[in-house]
């Protein structure tokens, strides 16, 4: 017999109370029953981002969020700024062309968070920009920006801030209304505890204003159609039933516990995390490194896919690797969500033992110590 130890940056493991409500009977979405649970849901939601805006419920993976964030925003020919400091924020530049629009990128070097000197520089020389695209945490790198700094900065300006929050709510802190974000962008397979399939965007007055004078090319993702429906705890078209129901669940849980008390439970575990990599002599990529998922830098001689591989099938411990220039060269263990200090401890004993097993000079125990002493200690 093998358990499997999900530690990958999403999709992330599910309590057993959220997935038995996945198995419930179905239900009607146009109904008064139905509407009750996006009505809690939406207001879960609220407390977890801290904001008193709208929040709405899409039936999308996290992309279909930012995709919705551009296509309601920026028209033919307008300009966004796009920070690129990773594969998710070269996603935004992505999402800004697909939609005709001029994209002022910010190329910062992966694991370093972005300038917000630069920003403000490039807005001043750019006043008709109408957003600036950015990340919570650019889970290809570990990394987290500091999204505070880049809201003082936005907030001057005309234009509207939009956060990727996706694999970092939950885990690392958003204060959506205190930082100045108008659109926030979240996924449900990532420190909320379910499995793929929801999106969620919260939205300001100020972004609704940009919003209302776009040429919007959206229709599935028309936010104004959204919202008209969500004022009514509805959405414009089918909806997830389950996973809305699910969805209550797992926030409710998220809620009970306290979000900054997740917060601190998160940090710990990915503190432990950090300590145990440096233990094993191993490098963290990231200068500003994210507690939803930390990013370790293999060895010279260990191909990271290798050993991912064989964490998996020997010792039942899936991690995810690296992308683009990091492929084979990284690993990242995801810490978010429904995990707990045993499951850390043991996605790092796994990985002792693959390193051994590949012939590198491991002392065994090293670091499983370093991570119970946090875990101990903190």
């Amino acid at each position: 017999m093998k358990k499997q130890y999900l530690a990958t940056p999403g999709p992330s493991p599910v309590p057993e109370e959220v997935r038995l409500v996945l198995a419930e009977e179905i239900i009607h979405h146009r109904t008064a029953d139905f509407r009750a649970y996006t009505a809690r849901a939406a207001d879960n939601l609220r407390k977890i981002f801290k904001t008193e805006n709208d929040v709405l419920i899409l039936a999308a993976s996290g992309t279909g969020a930012m995709e919705a964030a551009v296509a309601n925003v920026i028209g033919p020919g307008e300009k966004a700024v796009t920070i690129q400091g990773g594969k998710f924020g070269e996603r935004w530049t992505e999402l800004v062309e697909a939609y005709g629009g001029r994209a002022l990128v910010v190329d910062v070097e992966w694991g370093e968070s972005p300038d917000p000197g630069e920003i403000k520089a490039l807005l001043n020389e750019n006043r008709d920009a109408k957003a600036v695209y950015a990340t919570l945490c650019e889970t290809s790198t570990a990394t987290v920006q500091d999204i505070e700094a880049l809201g003082k900065v936005v907030a001057e300006t005309d234009a509207i801030l939009v956060v990727d929050g996706i694999s970092g709510v939950g885990a690392v802190d958003m204060k959506t209304d205190e930082w100045g974000v108008d659109i926030l962008c979240v996924g449900s397979q990532k420190a909320l505890m379910l499995p793929p399939g929801l999106a969620f965007i919260s939205v300001s007055e100020k972004a609704w204003k940009t919003i209302r004078s776009t040429q919007r090319t959206a229709y599935y993702f028309d936010l104004v159609k959204a919202r008209k429906s969500a004022e009514k705890n509805d959405t414009p078209y089918t909806s997830a039933v389950s996973m809305v129901r699910a969805l209550v669940r797992a926030t409710d849980i998220i809620v009970e516990e306290g979000i900054d008390a997740v917060l601190d439970r998160h940090a710990k575990l990915a503190r432990a995390t950090r300590a145990a990599v440096k233990a094993l002599g191993l490098e963290l990529l990231s200068k500003s490194p994210s507690d939803a998922v930390t990013a370790a830098l293999m060895p010279e001689g260990v191909d990271a896919d290798d050993l991912r591989k064989i964490m998996k099938e020997r010792y039942g411990v899936s991690v995810a690797g690296g992308q683009k220039d990091l492929k084979g060269r990284i690993i990242r263990i995801a810490h978010m969500g429904y995990m707990d200090r045993f499951d850390v401890v043991a996605v790092i004993a796994a990985l002792e033992m693959t390193l051994a097993g590949m012939g590198r000079d491991v002392t065994l125990g090293v670091g499983v110590a370093a991570c119970q002493k946090v875990l101990l200690d903190g």
